[in-house]
């Protein structure tokens, strides 16, 4: 069998290219936290700019190298590095009301690397703003909201009309990834394998 190529193991095995793009983005997560946080509402969570780099993940690197980025962040988080806005770790993170929107990040990252690759190589830019609006609003929204139920103590209206306050924010994030990611796959395709 020397010389042979196992099939399976290169789809699965990670190339030190690879590796490297999964850990600059889950720098820039990390980066995205600096400016900190705002919170509002009385959900108690609080508005980030570190969405941004969850939906430029999935959006530029995939679903297989975006969503590892998005894991290897979170789980620097939670052995206890403050890289979440505010300073916060994940542990702290996952004790409270964004506890939903922190776990919706994964599937977030892998529905809008899938769905991105099924659109490429010419990514339209319309369809590049509905997946990662389905992705970054609709995916992250939905966890998001279990969590303040599972958190809180508000009902299911005002669990849902949390997510009011970060719609003007985060449609500004889906338009600035689709136009990012529509610039990097045309100077770089098949950085997302189909």
């Amino acid at each position: 069998m020397d010389g042979v190529e196992n099939p399976q193991k290169s789809r699965v095995a990670l190339s030190s290219r690879d590796m490297a793009q999964i850990a600059v983005f889950a720098a820039l997560i990390a980066a995205l936290g600096l400016p900190g946080a705002i919170t509002v509402g009385f959900s108690g969570v609080p508005i980030t700019v570190q969405t941004l780099g969850v939906i430029l993940a999935g959006a530029v690197l995939g679903a297989r190298k975006g969503t590892a980025a998005v894991l290897v962040f979170l789980a620097l988080t939670l052995i206890g590095l403050p890289l979440l806005s505010g300073g916060r770790t994940g542990l702290t993170a996952l004790a409270g009301p964004s506890a939903g929107y922190l776990i919706g990040w994964i599937p977030a990252t892998l529905i809008i690397g899938l769905l991105t690759a099924r659109i490429l190589p010419k990514y339209p830019i319309v369809l590049g703003l509905l997946i990662n609006a389905f992705g970054g609003l609709v995916i992250i929204y939905l966890f998001g909201t279990i969590g303040v139920l599972l958190r809180t103590d508000l009902g299911v209206g005002h669990a849902i009309t949390t997510n009011f306050a970060f719609i003007p924010g985060d449609l500004v994030k889906v338009v600035v990834a689709t136009v990012v990611a529509k610039g990097v796959h045309r100077a770089y395709p098949g950085l997302i394998r189909a």
